[in-house]
């Protein structure tokens, strides 16, 4: 399960923060997670309290917000929905749709104290 690598991952970028912002605890943490990414929300979810025990972000919430796929297609030059990776364009139903949005994990908020 990558997920708990990837928990890991934000509760270092609220260390880092808070080294920089001197903060004292967490109290939510907020996420965009892409749909055709590798993360399962329960899964990353699951992981989160386990992971936080014993950090500053102990007992903290977690809200994750969920961000559709999206393409550029080359071949009719227009952003499309992506409803998973590698899809054709569902305008021209060509297949040179690069993805554009909807494979990353990004912190972007805590609620902190």
């Amino acid at each position: 399960m990558h997920e708990v690598s990837l928990i890991e991952s934000v509760i270092a970028l609220v260390e880092h923060e808070r080294a920089k912002q001197d903060f004292a605890r967490v109290f939510m943490i907020k996420l965009k997670l892409g749909a055709l990414g590798h993360a399962e929300p329960d899964a990353l979810r699951f992981c989160f309290d386990a992971v936080t025990s014993g950090t500053i972000a102990e007992g903290s919430g977690l809200e994750i917000e969920i961000v559709p796929g999206e393409g550029w297609c080359r071949d009719c030059r227009k952003t499309v929905p992506l409803a998973q990776r590698f899809d054709a364009c569902p305008v021209c139903d060509g297949s040179h749709v690069k993805m554009t949005a909807g494979d990353d994990l990004r912190m972007v908020e805590m609620e902190v104290a």
